[in-house]
């Protein structure tokens, strides 16, 4: 199975060509399995209280349905948005990788009765409206993507007026709730895992260093509460202009509040000068535990020596290892930006998990909400009523030559252990 076609081949799958950007894939049967709940399966519970105005409730004739499925039976169908047109070569690329991950989920959920009904959103707002109302019309049950806020904001309320969930790939909390779930890695996840860690391990004094950008923003909120969770003190939060690189005068400020650990939310070159700048400012780094976002998560931010052993909450690195192999030898290379990548097999792996429901019924909030959550490609994960998700991270030490150590392992169950 060294490419594509002869993976799609192997799975009897066809690929029918339907209105414009719309292409159809079903699943005929297969032998391995799709990932499990962390803890037990999800009874799918009767149909919640809510009745969108227009309520999907029953099949109908103009719904897709492939030859091959049983007519007596309703298949679940999944509609998933992709800008596999962008204008960006790079998100054309991982939008390519992320419809290959959820062929992938299709082929290990073993459900012959699953549709996956995909559809190119562009990454415009206008164009996601179009394509989510097409799969609306096609009888989606539930819709996979898109991943941009925008477009995750345009097609939400055609989505709400059907009843029918999203479970999108943005990382803008703002567009989650009423319907739209993120599954997403959220810097807010990130920041609460390490300064939690970090107060544990006895530090008190919490100083930050953050961009004036809306990224900048939403981790400033959560290091501040974070901060307060952990029943410890914010000595100081300085802000700096990334475009401009201004970093000396904010480093200097923060040094004078003698906070013993720092988050730095910010990634690359300037994160590599920002921490020799604290130093000079007269900080003993050996003693200031330098703490980050997901946007350390890159082997070249360990150049900085003074960077070497400063944490920072990710998946564990070896954790979505076994989806990278499998990955590898159906599609012939690795996927691109594995951890979004992973998503996709994530999401179309909870909607195969939960397809044995009612019809029309299958994706409740009760189900999509199971506080037990579900085990992914990157560790535990579940989604919150506010449409947030909820992720078991480790947290990593930068080690030297790009190396990462688990100094805290991810926990493999959101139930919390008996005092």
């Amino acid at each position: 199975m060294a490419d594509r076609v002869s993976f799609l081949a192997s799975l009897g799958r066809r690929l029918i060509p339907a209105a414009a950007t719309v292409t159809l894939i079903a699943v005929t049967g297969c032998e391995t399995t799709a990932p499990k709940p962390a803890v037990h399966p999800v009874t799918p519970p009767a149909p919640s209280e809510f009745v969108a105005p227009n309520q999907l409730s029953s099949d109908s004739p103009r719904f897709l349905r492939l030859p091959n499925i049983n007519p007596d039976q309703v298949p679940v169908r999944i509609g998933i948005m992709l800008p596999t047109s962008s204008g960006s070569p790079g998100t054309r690329l991982l939008a390519g990788s992320m419809m290959k991950a959820a062929e992938l989920a299709l082929y290990d959920s073993s459900n012959r009765d699953i549709v996956l009904m995909a559809a190119d959103d562009t990454g415009s707002p206008d164009d996601a409206a179009q394509a989510a109302q097409s799969l609306l019309d096609q009888g989606a049950e539930v819709i996979v993507g898109p991943l941009f806020a925008q477009s995750v904001a345009a097609v939400a309320p055609l989505a709400r007026d059907r009843g029918v969930p999203v479970i999108a790939f943005s990382t803008d909390a703002s567009v989650a709730g009423n319907g739209v779930y993120l599954l997403s890695f959220l810097p807010q996840s990130e920041v609460d895992r390490v300064v939690a860690f970090a107060a544990r391990e006895g530090h008190s004094q919490f100083g930050a260093m953050i961009p004036d950008t809306p990224y900048g923003e939403v981790v400033e909120h959560a290091f501040r509460d974070s901060v307060a969770g952990a029943n410890a003190k914010v000595s100081d939060v300085e802000h700096f202009n990334p475009g401009a690189g201004a970093i000396v005068d904010p480093a200097a400020a923060l040094a004078k509040t003698n906070p013993d650990a720092i988050l730095i939310a910010q990634g690359g070159s300037l994160l590599r000068g920002i921490a020799p700048t604290l130093s000079y400012d007269g900080l003993d780094l050996k003693k200031v535990k330098l703490l980050g976002t997901g946007l350390w998560d890159d082997p070249g931010i360990s150049r900085e020596a003074l960077l070497v052993g400063g944490w920072f909450a990710a998946p564990d690195p070896e954790a979505d290892a076994a989806f990278i192999t499998k990955y590898k030898t159906a599609f012939g290379s690795s996927p691109y930006q594995s951890q979004i990548s992973g998503l996709a097999y994530d999401a179309v792996s909870l909607v195969s998990l939960l397809a044995s429901g009612t019809p029309y019924h299958r994706f409740t909030r009760t189900t999509l909400t199971d506080p037990n959550g579900f085990a992914g490609v990157d560790g535990i994960f579940r989604l919150n009523a506010d449409g947030t998700a909820e992720r078991g991270l480790a947290v990593l030490a930068v080690g030297a030559n790009g190396r990462f150590d688990v100094v805290d392992p991810a926990p493999t169950t959101f139930q919390k252990p008996a005092s």
